[in-house]
Protein backbone atom coordinates (compact mmCIF):
# COMPACT_ATOMS: atom_id res chain seq x y z
CA UNK A 1 0.00 0.00 0.00
CA UNK A 2 2.92 2.44 0.79
CA UNK A 3 4.09 1.71 -2.25
CA UNK A 4 1.38 2.54 -4.40
CA UNK A 5 0.73 5.64 -2.82
CA UNK A 6 4.85 6.54 -3.20
CA UNK A 7 4.40 5.39 -7.10
CA UNK A 8 1.03 7.82 -6.98
CA UNK A 9 2.97 11.05 -5.34
CA UNK A 10 6.12 10.62 -7.60
CA UNK A 11 3.93 10.65 -10.85
CA UNK A 12 2.08 12.99 -9.17
CA UNK A 13 5.13 15.44 -9.05
CA UNK A 14 6.38 14.36 -12.16
CA UNK A 15 3.39 15.96 -14.03
CA UNK A 16 3.54 19.05 -11.77
CA UNK A 17 7.16 19.34 -13.45
CA UNK A 18 5.83 18.51 -16.74
CA UNK A 19 3.68 21.13 -16.50
CA UNK A 20 5.78 23.93 -15.23
CA UNK A 21 8.23 23.25 -17.92
CA UNK A 22 5.19 23.64 -20.33
CA UNK A 23 4.38 26.67 -18.99
CA UNK A 24 7.78 27.92 -18.68
CA UNK A 25 8.25 26.91 -22.27
CA UNK A 26 4.90 29.09 -23.28
CA UNK A 27 6.27 31.62 -21.66
CA UNK A 28 9.69 32.06 -23.14
CA UNK A 29 10.47 33.97 -26.00
CA UNK A 30 11.13 32.02 -29.05
CA UNK A 31 13.88 33.96 -29.82
CA UNK A 32 15.59 35.52 -27.25
CA UNK A 33 18.11 38.15 -28.31
CA UNK A 34 17.06 42.06 -29.17
CA UNK A 35 19.57 43.95 -31.00
CA UNK A 36 19.27 47.74 -29.80
CA UNK A 37 20.88 50.62 -31.94
CA UNK A 38 20.88 53.60 -29.92
CA UNK A 39 22.40 56.67 -29.17
CA UNK A 40 25.90 57.25 -27.40
CA UNK A 41 24.35 59.73 -24.72
CA UNK A 42 21.82 56.54 -23.53
CA UNK A 43 25.02 54.69 -23.29
CA UNK A 44 27.12 57.32 -21.97
CA UNK A 45 24.93 58.53 -19.05
CA UNK A 46 24.30 54.89 -17.98
CA UNK A 47 20.65 54.69 -18.10
CA UNK A 48 21.15 51.92 -19.93
CA UNK A 49 22.84 49.85 -17.39
CA UNK A 50 19.89 50.33 -15.23
CA UNK A 51 17.23 49.52 -17.58
CA UNK A 52 18.56 46.91 -19.28
CA UNK A 53 18.57 43.86 -16.69
CA UNK A 54 15.64 45.03 -15.45
CA UNK A 55 13.92 44.32 -18.96
CA UNK A 56 16.01 41.36 -19.51
CA UNK A 57 15.04 39.59 -15.87
CA UNK A 58 11.52 40.87 -16.28
CA UNK A 59 10.98 39.68 -19.72
CA UNK A 60 13.77 36.51 -20.70
CA UNK A 61 14.98 38.28 -23.65
CA UNK A 62 18.40 39.53 -23.94
CA UNK A 63 19.30 43.28 -24.97
CA UNK A 64 22.90 43.38 -27.57
CA UNK A 65 23.02 47.23 -27.29
CA UNK A 66 24.66 48.88 -30.14
CA UNK A 67 25.64 52.60 -29.30
CA UNK A 68 26.17 54.90 -32.30
CA UNK A 69 24.73 58.08 -33.47
CA UNK A 70 20.86 57.89 -34.16
CA UNK A 71 22.14 58.38 -37.86
CA UNK A 72 24.03 55.31 -38.13
CA UNK A 73 21.03 53.61 -35.80
CA UNK A 74 18.56 54.68 -38.44
CA UNK A 75 20.83 53.26 -40.82
CA UNK A 76 21.00 49.66 -39.10
CA UNK A 77 17.01 49.92 -39.27
CA UNK A 78 17.00 50.47 -42.57
CA UNK A 79 19.42 47.01 -43.04
CA UNK A 80 17.56 45.07 -40.84
CA UNK A 81 20.49 44.91 -38.59
CA UNK A 82 18.67 46.25 -35.31
CA UNK A 83 15.09 44.49 -33.89
CA UNK A 84 14.17 48.46 -31.60
CA UNK A 85 15.39 52.05 -32.10
CA UNK A 86 15.85 54.29 -29.19
CA UNK A 87 17.00 57.65 -31.20
CA UNK A 88 17.25 61.35 -30.96
CA UNK A 89 16.79 62.88 -34.34
CA UNK A 90 13.22 63.61 -34.88
CA UNK A 91 13.06 64.92 -38.51
CA UNK A 92 15.41 61.67 -39.93
CA UNK A 93 12.95 60.10 -37.64
CA UNK A 94 10.05 61.15 -39.60
CA UNK A 95 11.85 60.05 -42.68
CA UNK A 96 12.35 56.67 -41.52
CA UNK A 97 8.98 56.07 -40.95
CA UNK A 98 7.43 57.82 -43.91
CA UNK A 99 9.66 55.47 -45.82
CA UNK A 100 8.78 52.48 -44.48
CA UNK A 101 11.53 51.16 -42.34
CA UNK A 102 10.10 52.02 -38.72
CA UNK A 103 6.54 51.42 -37.07
CA UNK A 104 5.08 52.42 -33.54
CA UNK A 105 7.56 55.89 -32.42
CA UNK A 106 6.68 56.85 -29.43
CA UNK A 107 7.80 59.44 -26.79
CA UNK A 108 9.90 58.18 -24.20
CA UNK A 109 12.18 61.24 -22.51
CA UNK A 110 13.55 64.43 -22.98
CA UNK A 111 16.73 66.48 -21.68
CA UNK A 112 18.22 69.65 -23.78
CA UNK A 113 21.16 70.43 -25.42
CA UNK A 114 23.64 72.91 -24.02
CA UNK A 115 26.62 74.59 -25.63
CA UNK A 116 30.04 74.01 -22.99
CA UNK A 117 33.79 75.21 -23.26
CA UNK A 118 36.65 76.32 -21.41
CA UNK A 119 35.81 78.73 -18.11
CA UNK A 120 37.92 81.63 -19.60
CA UNK A 121 35.36 81.37 -22.84
CA UNK A 122 37.38 83.42 -25.60
CA UNK A 123 34.30 84.02 -27.70
CA UNK A 124 32.59 85.66 -24.94
CA UNK A 125 29.38 83.75 -25.60
CA UNK A 126 28.41 82.79 -21.52
CA UNK A 127 24.83 84.12 -21.10
CA UNK A 128 23.98 84.71 -24.50
CA UNK A 129 20.69 83.81 -25.01
CA UNK A 130 20.39 82.17 -28.55
CA UNK A 131 21.89 79.62 -29.53
CA UNK A 132 22.66 80.70 -32.99
CA UNK A 133 23.77 83.90 -31.32
CA UNK A 134 26.46 82.01 -29.12
CA UNK A 135 27.76 79.85 -32.51
CA UNK A 136 28.20 83.21 -34.75
CA UNK A 137 30.24 84.60 -31.66
CA UNK A 138 32.76 81.46 -31.96
CA UNK A 139 32.94 81.07 -35.34
CA UNK A 140 33.77 85.21 -35.74
CA UNK A 141 36.96 84.48 -32.95
CA UNK A 142 37.75 81.06 -34.70
CA UNK A 143 37.35 79.88 -31.75
CA UNK A 144 37.97 75.63 -31.32
CA UNK A 145 34.52 74.02 -32.37
CA UNK A 146 34.55 70.38 -31.46
CA UNK A 147 31.63 68.51 -33.63
CA UNK A 148 30.84 65.19 -33.58
CA UNK A 149 30.43 65.27 -37.24
CA UNK A 150 29.21 61.83 -37.23
CA UNK A 151 25.45 62.63 -38.21
CA UNK A 152 23.68 61.33 -34.65
CA UNK A 153 20.49 63.33 -33.34
CA UNK A 154 23.35 65.38 -31.68
CA UNK A 155 25.28 66.45 -35.05
CA UNK A 156 22.00 67.21 -36.41
CA UNK A 157 21.26 69.70 -34.01
CA UNK A 158 24.11 71.40 -34.43
CA UNK A 159 23.68 71.37 -38.22
CA UNK A 160 20.30 73.00 -37.55
CA UNK A 161 21.83 75.82 -35.65
CA UNK A 162 24.47 76.50 -37.73
CA UNK A 163 22.18 76.78 -40.78
CA UNK A 164 20.26 79.02 -38.55
CA UNK A 165 23.31 81.38 -37.63
CA UNK A 166 23.81 81.25 -41.64
CA UNK A 167 27.41 80.27 -41.12
CA UNK A 168 28.95 76.84 -43.01
CA UNK A 169 31.51 76.12 -40.59
CA UNK A 170 32.81 73.08 -42.49
CA UNK A 171 36.57 73.05 -43.66
CA UNK A 172 37.31 76.31 -41.06
CA UNK A 173 40.71 75.54 -39.44
CA UNK A 174 38.61 76.36 -35.72
CA UNK A 175 35.83 73.59 -36.44
CA UNK A 176 37.03 70.23 -36.17
CA UNK A 177 34.83 66.64 -36.74
CA UNK A 178 35.96 64.33 -34.48
CA UNK A 179 33.71 61.22 -35.78
CA UNK A 180 33.46 60.13 -32.34
CA UNK A 181 30.06 59.86 -29.83
CA UNK A 182 29.39 61.95 -27.15
CA UNK A 183 31.55 61.29 -23.90
CA UNK A 184 34.70 61.40 -26.28
CA UNK A 185 33.95 64.24 -28.07
CA UNK A 186 33.43 66.28 -24.66
CA UNK A 187 36.73 65.03 -23.89
CA UNK A 188 38.54 66.62 -27.36
CA UNK A 189 36.94 69.67 -26.21
CA UNK A 190 37.98 69.60 -22.96
CA UNK A 191 41.68 68.71 -23.90
CA UNK A 192 41.60 71.25 -26.67
CA UNK A 193 39.71 73.95 -24.94
CA UNK A 194 37.55 74.39 -27.07
CA UNK A 195 33.49 74.26 -27.56
CA UNK A 196 31.24 71.65 -28.17
CA UNK A 197 27.07 71.05 -28.45
CA UNK A 198 26.46 68.32 -25.50
CA UNK A 199 23.30 66.52 -24.44
CA UNK A 200 22.94 67.88 -20.60
CA UNK A 201 22.48 64.46 -19.20
CA UNK A 202 26.20 63.23 -20.78
CA UNK A 203 27.62 66.44 -20.22
CA UNK A 204 26.85 65.96 -16.21
CA UNK A 205 27.00 62.01 -16.23
CA UNK A 206 31.04 63.18 -16.88
CA UNK A 207 31.65 66.65 -15.68
CA UNK A 208 33.80 65.82 -12.74
CA UNK A 209 36.12 64.98 -15.55
CA UNK A 210 35.41 67.61 -17.79
CA UNK A 211 37.22 71.06 -17.52
CA UNK A 212 33.89 72.40 -19.80
CA UNK A 213 31.36 75.00 -18.17
CA UNK A 214 27.84 75.52 -19.42
CA UNK A 215 27.89 78.51 -21.00
CA UNK A 216 24.69 78.36 -23.22
CA UNK A 217 21.33 77.08 -22.05
CA UNK A 218 17.76 77.72 -21.98
CA UNK A 219 16.70 78.32 -25.75
CA UNK A 220 13.89 76.23 -26.89
CA UNK A 221 15.54 75.16 -29.83
CA UNK A 222 18.32 73.28 -27.68
CA UNK A 223 15.01 70.60 -26.66
CA UNK A 224 16.36 67.00 -27.08
CA UNK A 225 13.76 64.55 -27.54
CA UNK A 226 14.11 60.70 -27.34
CA UNK A 227 11.59 58.40 -29.49
CA UNK A 228 11.64 54.40 -29.43
CA UNK A 229 10.67 52.83 -32.64
CA UNK A 230 10.00 49.11 -33.88
CA UNK A 231 11.93 47.95 -36.99
CA UNK A 232 9.57 47.57 -39.22
CA UNK A 233 8.62 43.40 -40.06
CA UNK A 234 6.80 43.96 -43.01
CA UNK A 235 10.48 45.25 -44.59
CA UNK A 236 12.74 42.31 -42.40
CA UNK A 237 11.15 39.26 -42.04
CA UNK A 238 13.78 38.48 -39.86
CA UNK A 239 13.26 41.02 -37.24
CA UNK A 240 12.74 40.10 -33.77
CA UNK A 241 8.84 42.13 -33.91
CA UNK A 242 8.02 40.27 -30.23
CA UNK A 243 11.35 41.21 -28.52
CA UNK A 244 11.30 44.72 -30.31
CA UNK A 245 7.85 45.59 -29.08
CA UNK A 246 8.50 44.38 -25.89
CA UNK A 247 11.27 46.21 -25.58
CA UNK A 248 9.10 49.52 -26.71
CA UNK A 249 6.32 48.76 -24.63
CA UNK A 250 8.74 48.78 -21.52
CA UNK A 251 10.47 52.07 -22.12
CA UNK A 252 6.87 53.56 -21.95
CA UNK A 253 5.78 51.54 -19.09
CA UNK A 254 4.49 53.25 -16.53
CA UNK A 255 7.25 51.80 -13.82
CA UNK A 256 10.26 52.76 -16.40
CA UNK A 257 8.78 55.67 -16.48
CA UNK A 258 9.27 56.13 -12.97
CA UNK A 259 13.14 55.43 -13.54
CA UNK A 260 13.48 57.49 -15.60
CA UNK A 261 12.48 60.71 -14.07
CA UNK A 262 14.20 59.90 -10.94
CA UNK A 263 17.90 58.73 -12.69
CA UNK A 264 20.90 60.73 -12.07
CA UNK A 265 18.84 62.62 -8.62
CA UNK A 266 20.87 60.96 -6.44
CA UNK A 267 24.48 61.70 -7.95
CA UNK A 268 24.09 65.22 -9.72
CA UNK A 269 20.97 66.48 -7.71
CA UNK A 270 18.63 66.79 -10.84
CA UNK A 271 17.25 64.05 -13.42
CA UNK A 272 19.21 63.41 -16.52
CA UNK A 273 16.15 62.80 -18.53
CA UNK A 274 12.40 63.72 -18.10
CA UNK A 275 10.04 61.25 -18.56
CA UNK A 276 7.24 62.08 -21.67
CA UNK A 277 5.32 58.85 -22.26
CA UNK A 278 1.37 60.02 -22.87
CA UNK A 279 3.07 63.20 -23.56
CA UNK A 280 2.68 65.73 -26.63
CA UNK A 281 5.99 66.50 -28.37
CA UNK A 282 4.31 70.49 -28.08
CA UNK A 283 3.96 70.31 -24.69
CA UNK A 284 7.73 69.51 -23.83
CA UNK A 285 9.94 72.54 -21.82
CA UNK A 286 7.47 74.59 -21.07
Amino acid sequence: MKSLKAFKLTIFVMALIVAASVISAQAAPKQKNIILATTTSTQDTGLLDVLIPIFEKKTGYFVKTIAVGSGQAMAMGQKGEADVLLVHSPDAEKKFIADGFGVNRRLVMHNDFIIVGPASDPAKIKGTKSSAGALKLIANADALFASRGDNSGTHAKEKTLWKKAEINPVGQKWYQETGLGMGLTLNVAAEKKGYTLADRGTYLAMKKNLSLDILVEGDAALLNIYHVIEVNVDKWPKVNVAGAKAFADFMVSKNTQNIIKTFGIDKFGAPLFFSDAAKKVEDLGK
